[in-house]
C-alpha cells in the first residue's frame, strides 16, 4: 500500500467536506482479545438504550421518581420531550450504535455512545481499500455497507443537514454503493410522505432548522413514517454514562440489565457524576471524590483533577470534541471557572464530570508527505460500527481508528490524526 494509491482512490470530492487527515500503509492491528470483546460489545450497548428508555419512561409515568425524567428533559423542547413519551414510540430505538472506545492499557474505556454518527462512509470506503490490498479488515470489505443496507433493504432516504454537512461527501459516496432505491436529500428541505424510509442524520437539538423535523417526529410516532435514529432526544445525552453509576439507580440498574450486561458496561464506561449545584447534607459526600461539595471539586490541585468535564449532548457544542474539557491540562483558575459554569448552566443544560482514562501510547507506520513511511508515537480511539437489522439482531459491521500524536489528551478527528480500519494482529 502506497501513498499514491490510497490517494488515487479517493471519490472525486473527498470523503469529508473541509477535513483532511493523515495516511497510513496498514491497518491497526488488535490483539485476539481485544477484538473479541469490542465486536461484541453490540448487544449489550442496544440492551443499555432499551434499559435506558424503560428508565426514562417509567419515571415519566410516575412509575419511578420524577427528578430521572425532568433531568433528561433539561434543555429540551417541550413538544419534543412530550413526543418522545408516545405510546407509538415506546418500540423504538436507535439502530446504528456506534461507541467511542480509547484504548488504555487496562482495556477499552467509553467515552460516547453515538446513535447518530459521522465516519460511516469513510469506514466503509477504508474497509474496501485495504481489503483490496490483501489485508483482512475487521467486517470485511462489504461489512459496513450491507450493514447499513440492512437497514432499510428495500431502501431509504438519507436526510442531512446542513449543520452535519461535512460529512455530506462521505453519505453521498455510501449511497452510491448500495443502489438506486437509496439517496441522499437536504433534511432542511425535504417534505416526508407516508410509508418513506428515513434514515435521520440530523442532531435533534438542531430540530429547528429542519421545516418538517416536528412532523416527521409524530408521523413516526404513528406509525406513518419509518425513521432511524428515533425521536428520542433524552437517547442523544450523555447524561446516561453518568446515570450508570448514581447511586440512587443501582438497584434499578441490577433489575433492568442481565448481570454480565451490566458488569461490561461498569467495565468500560468511567466513574461518572451528573452536575447538581443543590448542596449536600452535612455527612454526605459526593462518591469516589471524597468532597462535601462541588466548591471543593473546583478547588482540586492538578493531581486530583484527573476529572473530565463535559456538556452533556443535546448541544450544539457536544459533537467532536467541543464542550470537553480536561481537569488536568488547564490552570487552576479555568478548571474552577468551567466548573461553576457548568452548574450555573444545569437547570438549562445538564453537564457530567468523569474519571479521565489515559490512552495508551501505541506506535503505527504513517505516511510522510513524499510517500516515506515513520513511526508515530500514538494513542488510539476505535469506534466500532454496529446496525440493527429488521429483525432485531444486531451485529458488527466495522471499525474505525482515529489515532493522534501521543502528546494529545483529546483523541478526535485532526489534521494531523490518522484515520484507518482495524484488523487482528
Amino acid at each position: 500500500m502506497t501513498l499514491a494509491a490510497l490517494r488515487n482512490q479517493l471519490p472525486e470530492g473527498g470523503l469529508f467536506g473541509g477535513g483532511a487527515w493523515r495516511w497510513s500503509p496498514e491497518p491497526l492491528k488488535l490483539t485476539k482479545a481485544e477484538v473479541r470483546q469490542m465486536t461484541s460489545l453490540g448487544h449489550p450497548l442496544s440492551k443499555f438504550q432499551q434499559a435506558s428508555d424503560a428508565l426514562y419512561r417509567r419515571s415519566a409515568a410516575g412509575k419511578l421518581d420524577h427528578w430521572l425524567a425532568e433531568l433528561l428533559d433539561e434543555g429540551k423542547s417541550d413538544w419534543l420531550a412530550r413526543l418522545q413519551k408516545e405510546p407509538g414510540l415506546a418500540d423504538q430505538f436507535p439502530r446504528v450504535i456506534r461507541p467511542d472506545l480509547i484504548l488504555t492499557d487496562t482495556g477499552f474505556s467509553m467515552t460516547e455512545l453515538d446513535s447518530v454518527p459521522g465516519g460511516i462512509g469513510v469506514t466503509a470506503w477504508l474497509s474496501q481499500v485495504y481489503s483490496d490490498a490483501g489485508f483482512e479488515v475487521l467486517g470485511g470489505s462489504n461489512g459496513m455497507v450491507d450493514g447499513f443496507r440492512s437497514l432499510f433493504p428495500e431502501g431509504a432516504t438519507v436526510l442531512i443537514s446542513d449543520e452535519a454537512g461535512d460529512y455530506r461527501p462521505e453519505m453521498e459516496w455510501m449511497v452510491r454503493q448500495l443502489g438506486e432505491n437509496w439517496k441522499t436529500a437536504s433534511a432542511e428541505e425535504h417534505v416526508p410522505s407516508a410509508g418513506e424510509n428515513i434514515y435521520r442524520f440530523f442532531e435533534l437539538f438542531d430540530w429547528e432548522a429542519v421545516s418538517h423535523a416536528r412532523r416527521m417526529g409524530e408521523m413516526s410516532a404513528a406509525g406513518e413514517l419509518n425513521i432511524t435514529s428515533p425521536f428520542k432526544p433524552h437517547l442523544e445525552d450523555k447524561l446516561w454514562l453518568a446515570l450508570l453509576w448514581s447511586p440512587a439507580l443501582k438497584k434499578i440498574w441490577e433489575q433492568t440489565l442481565r448481570g454480565n450486561h451490566l458488569r461490561r458496561l461498569r467495565e468500560i464506561v468511567p466513574f461518572g457524576w451528573v452536575l447538581d449545584p443543590t448542596p449536600l447534607p452535612p455527612h454526605a459526600a459526593l462518591p469516589r471524590l471524597n468532597a462535601h461539595g462541588w466548591d471543593e471539586v473546583a478547588a482540586f490541585s492538578q493531581k486530583e483533577r484527573q476529572l473530565v468535564l463535559k456538556i452533556s449532548g443535546f448541544h450544539e457544542t457536544a459533537w467532536g470534541s467541543r464542550g470537553v474539557y480536561i481537569g488536568h491540562d488547564m490552570p487552576s483558575a479555568e478548571w474552577s471557572e468551567r466548573l461553576t459554569h457548568a452548574l450555573e448552566q444545569s437547570s438549562e443544560q445538564p453537564w457530567i464530570l468523569q474519571e479521565f482514562r489515559e490512552g495508551r501510547r501505541i506506535e503505527h507506520p504513517v505516511f510522510r508527505e513524499d510517500g516515506s513511511v515513520e513511526i508515530m508515537q500514538a494513542r488510539a480511539r476505535l469506534c466500532p460500527y454496529f446496525f440493527t437489522d429488521q429483525s432485531g439482531n444486531t451485529s458488527f459491521a466495522g471499525c474505525l481508528a482515529t489515532l493522534v500524536p501521543a502528546d494529545k489528551k483529546k483523541i478526535h478527528g485532526m489534521t494531523d490524526g490518522v484515520l484507518v480500519p482495524c484488523m487482528v494482529e
